[in-house]
Formats: structure tokens, C-alpha cells, sequence
């Protein structure tokens, strides 16, 4: 799909990804709608996005994915713009804790932001979507959509459930205009992560790549409408393995454990002394 002149709906563009994709389709030529709760924060990140590309099209909707009143929002979007063609599930909350540490506030609302939020925002545009000449949905997944790791256990709830979600609506959606993308990043350098969480992963050597770089590799299956990408190596490869021969991720994570685990405690005192 050539992004020129494409309306592109796109969620979380205030986090580290979400801006970075929002500043790539730009530079594609696609006219963008961007959801969010907080319109002041979309403002400016408007505002930095017309500054660096000049008379680039931005509109903003709001939206909070883990509200009561999201499903009347995204129809209330839906009827606003039906010329959408492109609707990207971006946004997404991430916590690094124990399960027993996890209190249900947390839980809810990762799932809500997540995974609720991406069904329910799907099936509202998809009734528009399926009136477009050409039409695609894109849920930015997770390597731990794939894999069960410790310390992130709701988190990779959530994000198995956007890919099983992604691959039945792939299914169901064959044989119409719509497409369907997947894209799993591995670890990325934003904000949403804990300082524990970027220690630990310099410890245990786990890499880390640039909010741009995902960008591009979001758009790059976007134009060449591709069904699925994991990105980074050897984490893809994880993820085939985690598929095929789960005890050998499972010795391999038992390894990890020990560290996984001093980091986990470490967070949770943190978050004491915080309260």
C-alpha cells in the first residue's frame, strides 16, 4: 500500500513509538489522525510534527482506550472520519512486576489499553474500512506476545491475546479489501520502561532498538502489506523456537531467572518506599 495521501488513524502517538511512527508516515505523505485522552499533550506533539514537516494534514480525536465511554468515542471517531484507510493500534501500557505484585488496577488496566481497547476500536472502524478502496489494520504487537517471560506476565497476557486477535481477524477478513498487519518489537527504548527493566536488560545483554527504527520497520510492512514481522535477532528466532520446542526457551529463561528475579525485588522495594 502506498501511504500518499492514505488518512491514517494511529493510537499512542504521545509514547516514545507512537511519535516516531507518527513523524515516518508523515515523511510517507499519509494524513494523519491521531487518537489519544489527553488533547493537550496531542497538541504539542502536533505542534513539533507540523514544525518538522511543514504543511503536513494532522488531526486529533480523543480517545481513552481504558474508559467506560471508549466504545461511544470510537464511534463518535468512526462517524467523524470515514475516510479513514489505515488503522494503526499503537498505544500500550507495560509493567514490570511479579504477578503477586501486580494489583488488579494495574492488571485492568493493561488489559483495557492493550487488548480491549484494540478490539473494540477495530470493530468500530471496520465497518468503514470495509468500504475503502484499499484498507488495513495494523496491531504493533510484541516479541512477548510470543513468549512468556517472567516478570511481565499480564503484560504478555495482553499482547498474546492482540496476536491471536490479529491472526483470526487475518482469517476472517481474506477475502475482502482489508488487510491485515502484525509487527512484534523486541525491546525498545522508550519511556514505558522502568529504569529496572533497561538495567536488566544491559545486564543479561538483551538489546534494545530506537523508537525509529521500529517506525520503519512498521512502515515498511505497511507498504509492502506485510501479514507479519518480528523484529530483531535473535529474538525471532526465540519466538520460532518458543513455538516448536518451548522447553528449550524454557532452560534458556530458567538461566535468566536468578537476575530476572534480584531485578523484580529490587522494583518492588522501589515501589514500597514510593508509597
Amino acid at each position: 500500500m502506498q501511504l500518499r495521501d492514505r488518512k491514517v488513524l494511529l493510537t499512542g502517538a504521545s509514547g516514545g513509538i507512537g511519535k516516531a511512527l507518527a513523524a515516518a508516515l508523515l515523511q510517507q505523505g499519509a494524513r494523519l489522525v491521531l487518537a489519544g485522552r489527553n488533547l493537550v499533550s496531542l497538541q504539542q506533539i502536533a505542534r513539533q510534527l507540523l514544525s518538522a514537516h511543514g504543511q503536513a494534514k494532522v488531526a486529533l480525536v480523543q480517545l481513552d482506550l481504558g474508559s467506560d465511554l471508549m466504545w461511544q468515542q470510537a464511534q463518535a471517531i468512526a462517524l467523524q472520519h470515514p475516510d479513514v484507510d489505515v488503522l494503526v493500534n499503537c498505544a500500550g501500557r507495560n509493567l514490570f512486576a511479579g504477578v503477586a505484585q501486580t494489583d488488579p488496577v494495574q492488571t485492568a488496566a493493561m488489559l483495557d489499553v492493550n487488548l480491549k481497547g484494540t478490539i473494540l476500536l477495530t470493530q468500530a472502524l471496520l465497518p468503514t474500512l470495509l468500504e475503502r478502496p484499499q484498507a488495513m489494520i495494523v496491531n504493533v504487537g510484541s516479541t512477548f506476545g510470543s513468549i512468556g517471560y517472567p516478570g511481565f506476565a499480564v503484560y504478555c497476557a495482553s499482547k498474546f491475546g492482540v496476536r491471536g486477535f490479529t491472526e483470526a481477524l487475518q482469517r476472517e477478513l481474506a477475502q475482502t479489501r482489508v488487510k491485515v498487519v502484525y509487527v512484534a518489537p523486541r525491546a525498545t527504548a522508550t519511556d514505558m520502561n522502568e529504569a529496572a527493566v533497561v538495567a536488566m536488560n544491559n545486564e543479561l545483554g538483551n538489546k534494545m532498538d530506537a523508537p525509529a527504527l521500529v517506525a520503519a520497520c512498521v512502515v515498511r510492512s505497511i507498504e509492502r502489506e506485510r501479514p507479519r514481522l518480528f523484529i530483531g535477532w535473535p529474538e525471532k528466532l526465540f519466538v520460532f523456537m518458543n513455538g516448536l520446542f518451548t522447553s528449550v526457551v524454557d532452560k534458556a529463561l530458567r538461566k535468566q531467572l536468578p537476575v530476572i528475579q534480584r531485578f523484580l525485588s529490587n522494583e518492588s522495594k522501589s515501589q514500597e518506599v514510593k508509597s
